[in-house]
């Protein structure tokens, strides 16, 4: 009989994509169950994955504070009963407060928990749960805010990348335009819709680009027509699961600081210019973006100084004087080196199956 392993996630794609994917490493050795909160929802497969749903309430409103902390006690006991009906053996949570009612639970229950970190600052919940807590997998030993004396407790996997992006990898494109591919996410952001397209307009009139442009639902129609208008090469989209499919188009990616979403350009090896949320919790996308900027694999823009100038400067120079371009497509190729699905899968196996 396999051993059951009840994953948790919930909230932005940053956590349930890790999520979603540590699920598909491990289902053909573990029997999996994954919950989720209804924001989490509409970034999983309901038919493939089933997810439980779970909705924490944020605990960030000390008006509504006596409320929430109720609700989690309620969802504390719901869960102590479905890890104990399930009969789960390892917890594997990937932050968040939507974590917290299973990991009260799992630690009541002396269920094993494993922690996912995948951004470069060790986020609140994990940091809290860490001393309960087994192993805590991430992508770098040199996390942010991570406490001393647990080291032993930290392992470094590989990011956590879909396996349909492993399928993309060296693919050639056909078309000769200079792609440029924007992932200001599903909600959009006034420099990714008003600001930098503007400089696109300039570069168009000297040198052959196409533009993939990922906006929120209310702004596909105007930024098409922006397009369109100025006789740029275009696609415009709010939310594609296929967006791999969109990357194989993509030569320059220029993006918000996820670490799901930089982890798959840097598979991929698409160099990208990345624009940190400034409001990002603890710094943590600046963090991210730096991680790779260290090993000379992207460019960073803040967006409290952005100025127009200098970043059209850059895209001409990142998209027509290739040199520099090319240097950080290369160290890509570099840090992702044997980095396959196999191998990942391999790794995870081999932590999991010593518990």
């Amino acid at each position: 009989m396999k051993k059951k392993i009840f994953i948790s996630t919930g909230g932005s794609g940053g956590h349930v994509l890790p999520a979603i994917t540590i699920y598909d490493h491990l289902k053909s050795s573990y029997e999996i169950l994954i919950s989720t909160d209804l924001r989490g929802l509409k970034y999983i497969d309901k038919e493939n994955y089933k997810p439980i749903t779970i909705n924490t309430p944020k605990l960030n409103n000390l008006f509504l504070l006596p409320f929430a902390l109720s609700k989690v006690l309620f969802l504390t006991f719901k869960c102590l009963i479905l890890l104990k009906k399930e009969k789960i053996s390892i917890l594997i949570s990937t932050g968040g407060y939507m974590s917290l009612p299973l990991c009260l639970a799992a630690k009541i229950l002396s269920i094993k928990i494993f922690l996912i970190e995948p951004n470069m600052v060790l986020g609140r919940a994990n940091k809290f749960f860490l001393n309960f807590s087994e192993k805590l997998l991430s992508y770098s030993k040199n996390l942010i805010n991570f406490p001393k004396g647990l080291e032993q407790k930290q392992i470094t996997i590989r990011p956590l990348v879909r396996k349909k992006y492993y399928e993309i990898i060296n693919f050639e494109k056909k078309d000769s335009f200079f792609t440029i591919i924007i992932i200001g996410g599903s909600q959009g952001a006034r420099i990714f819709d008003t600001l930098i397209n503007e400089i696109f307009v300039k570069i168009s009139n000297r040198y052959s680009i196409k533009i993939i442009h990922q906006t929120s639902e209310k702004n596909i129609v105007s930024l098409k027509n922006f397009y369109e208008e100025n006789k740029i090469e275009n696609k415009v989209f709010n939310f594609d699961q296929n967006l791999n499919e969109l990357l194989r188009q993509s030569d320059l990616c220029i993006t918000r600081a996820g670490a799901s979403s930089l982890a798959e350009l840097s598979l991929n090896n698409i160099p990208f210019i990345a624009i940190p949320l400034p409001t990002s919790k603890d710094n943590h996308q600046y963090e991210n973006a730096k991680y790779y900027q260290d090993k000379g694999c992207c460019w960073i823009i803040d967006q409290n100084d952005f100025d127009k100038q200098k970043f059209e400067e850059l895209l001409i120079k990142v998209s027509v004087k290739k040199d520099e371009y090319l240097r950080k497509k290369n160290n890509l190729k570099e840090l992702n080196y044997q980095n396959t699905w196999k191998n990942v899968n391999q790794k995870l196996l081999e932590i999991f199956n010593e518990y």
